[in-house]
C-alpha cells in the first residue's frame, strides 16, 4: 500500500469533518471562523494526500463517499485526541483556576449547553468553566489522568476496563429506532425483531457508546445487527444520511427531535436499549465546594431514577 506524500494537517482533517457533520462546506466555513474558499482549499489538500474524492458536493450540500466514510471515523478520533491535548496545553501555564469538564459528544451536543448557561447565571458563580467532548471511553479516561475535574459519562458495559472512578446517576437514555417517512416502517406501529436484525441500518461507528450498547446487548441474545448500510461519526451525520436515503437509523433518543428532525421513533418487538449517563470524578470527598455545587445543580435538575443502570433488554 502507497503511502502518502504527506502526512494530513489538523486544520484539514478538522474541515473535512465539520463540512461532513454540518452537510456543507459554507457551514463549515462558518464554524471555522473562516472563508468557504478556505475551506474548499483545505478539503482539496486532503483529498489529493488521499488520492480519492472524500465528499460528494451539489446544490444540497455535501456528502461522506465511499472513501470519506472509510477516513472520518479515524479523523474524529483524531480530533478528539488533539482537542485534549490542545486543552492539557491550555492549563500549563494558567493562573486562573478553571473547573474542567469532560462530557460525551451526545451530553455536549443536546443536553448541558443550557444547563450551563442556567447555572452560570446564578449569582456568586464566579468559577470558569472549560468544556471537552469526547466520547465516554475518552471521558473517563481524561478524569482518571486529571485532566477533567468532572465528567460526563455513558455507563460502563461489561467489556469496559474498571476505573474506580465514583459515579453519580444524571440521566436516563436509550438507543431508539427512528424511521423516515420515505421508508415502509414509517406505516407500522412496531417494527419485527427479525425484520430489524436483517436490515441494514444507519448507525454510529463502532467506538461510539450507543453502538457498542447495542452490540452488548443483542451479543447476549447470540444475535447481531445487519451489516450496517452506512457508519458515521455523530448523531447530526446519522441524522442527515436517514433522510437522504430513506433509511431508518440507531441513535439516542436525547438526538432525536421527531417534528424537527422529520425521524419517527418505532418500537422494536422485545428490543430496548437502555442506558444511564453518569457524573464520574476520582473521589467525591476531593472535591472542591464549586464542583460538589455544580453537580448537584445538574443532578437537581435532570436526575430521574430507574431501577438500574447497566444496558437492559426485553424479550
Amino acid at each position: 500500500m502507497a503511502k502518502p506524500l504527506r502526512a494530513p494537517d489538523i486544520i484539514e482533517l478538522r474541515a473535512f469533518c465539520l463540512a461532513a457533520d454540518l452537510g456543507g462546506i459554507g457551514r463549515a466555513a462558518v464554524a471555522l471562523r473562516t472563508s468557504q474558499p478556505a475551506v474548499s482549499k483545505r478539503l482539496r489538500s486532503l483529498e489529493a494526500i488521499a488520492g480519492a474524492k472524500l465528499l460528494e458536493r451539489s446544490s444540497a450540500g455535501v456528502k461522506l463517499t465511499a472513501a470519506g466514510r472509510r477516513l472520518y471515523p479515524e479523523a474524529r478520533r483524531l480530533l478528539d485526541q488533539a482537542d485534549a491535548i490542545t486543552d492539557l496545553l491550555g492549563t500549563l501555564g494558567a493562573t486562573k483556576e478553571t473547573l474542567r469538564i469532560a462530557v460525551s459528544h451526545t451530553v455536549g451536543e443536546y443536553h448541558l449547553a443550557p444547563e450551563l448557561v442556567a447555572y452560570q447565571t446564578r449569582p456568586g458563580i464566579q468559577r470558569p468553566l472549560e468544556l471537552t467532548a469526547a466520547n465516554s471511553q475518552a471521558v473517563r479516561r481524561m478524569v482518571v489522568d486529571g485532566r477533567a475535574e468532572i465528567g460526563i459519562v455513558a455507563n460502563r458495559l461489561p467489556d469496559d476496563p474498571e476505573d474506580h472512578l465514583e459515579e453519580l446517576e444524571l440521566l436516563d437514555d436509550e438507543i431508539v429506532l427512528a424511521v423516515p417517512e420515505a421508508h415502509p416502517w414509517h406505516r407500522r406501529e412496531t417494527i419485527g425483531r427479525d425484520e430489524f436484525l436483517r436490515t441494514p441500518l444507519i448507525v454510529r461507528d463502532p467506538g461510539a457508546h450507543g453502538r457498542r450498547l447495542v452490540d452488548a446487548v443483542l451479543a447476549s441474545f447470540r444475535e447481531r445487527l445487519a451489516t450496517p448500510r452506512l457508519e458515521v461519526g455523530s448523531s447530526a451525520a446519522a441524522k442527515r444520511e436517514a433522510l437522504e436515503l430513506g433509511t431508518p437509523i440507531l441513535l439516542s433518543a436525547l438526538a432525536l427531535d421527531e417534528r424537527l428532525d422529520r425521524l419517527y421513533r418505532r418500537p422494536i418487538e422485545g428490543l430496548r436499549f437502555r442506558r444511564r449517563f453518569l457524573v464520574v470524578c476520582r473521589s467525591s470527598s476531593e472535591l472542591r465546594a464549586s464542583e460538589r455545587d455544580l453537580i448537584e445543580f445538574l443532578r437537581r435538575r435532570r436526575l430521574n431514577v430507574v431501577p438500574s443502570a447497566q444496558p437492559a433488554a426485553e424479550g
